[in-house]
């Protein structure tokens, strides 16, 4: 039920920018401020974030003004591991 939960999230184009935004981004977090520029207003950028969250795919931490985020650890060998046993 959690990998659903996971991939719906990431069924939207907008979550799928931002998630692969801070996968792919240096030291393995990245600040709001570096991942906002995926074509949506702020607002909506933070409820993208939130639901991501929410799906157990990033978490977050707060520094000053800024907000950081990072991949869940389990979440890269869950999904590969899913989509591994489905590729044989």
């Amino acid at each position: 039920m959690r990998m659903a939960a996971m991939f719906k999230a990431l069924g939207d184009p907008v979550r799928l920018r931002l998630f692969s935004k801070v996968a792919s981004h240096a030291g393995g977090e990245a600040c709001v401020c570096d991942i906002q520029d995926v074509g949506v207003s702020q607002p909506t950028v933070s409820h993208h974030l939130k639901k991501l969250r929410e799906a157990g795919l990033l978490s977050s931490e707060r520094r000053g003004t800024w907000v950081y985020y990072r991949v869940e650890p389990s979440v890269m060998a869950a999904m590969s591991m899913l989509l591994g046993s489905t590729a044989s």
